[in-house]
């Protein structure tokens, strides 16, 4: 746990250095910084879930109110800076509270960043991780021996 929670600390740490509060789609160590994203090409965000998705998952394990806290700052952050009147767009640098944005919702966002923000503030008994496992692109999967939902396909 203590690896999980200090890689998920490093992670907020990259997306609250920011001017926008979202983090860079790559960031670095170096000798006089930490996790800030240094080229050009790496200063973009591109509404990717996997920060919230480690916010869900540490929250659930630990109750530490910080990773709710957390979750709600990347809330106000996408309104502020990727809210389109047609939904949500990347934009090209995390660094300026001005940036363009990239005209782009990848389908990742609905499909997985908008649903761990979901559940982050959901109650527990609205899917138990005791029955339920979450594949890479955040789809619910029963567990087979505990959860009654569980089915073998009859198509072989």
């Amino acid at each position: 746990m203590e690896v999980a929670e200090g890689i998920t600390h490093t992670c907020h740490e990259s997306y609250d250095r920011t001017d926008t509060k979202l983090g860079p789609e790559v960031f670095r160590f170096t000798r006089s910084q930490e996790a800030v994203g240094i080229y050009l090409g790496e200063q973009h965000y591109i509404l990717r879930p996997e920060v919230v998705e480690s916010y869900f998952y540490l929250w659930r394990v630990t109750k530490d109110p910080k990773y709710r806290e957390w979750g709600w700052e990347a809330v106000q952050a996408l309104q502020e800076h990727c809210w389109t009147p047609g939904g949500y767009s990347g934009i090209r640098n995390v660094y300026d509270k001005g940036s363009e944005k990239d005209d782009v919702q990848q389908s990742f966002f609905l499909a997985e960043t908008l649903k761990y923000l979901y559940l982050l503030f959901s109650d527990d008994s609205l899917i138990s991780l005791d029955e339920w496992v979450f594949n890479t692109e955040a789809h619910p999967l029963p567990i087979k021996g505990i959860n009654p939902y569980y089915r073998v396909s009859s198509l072989t």
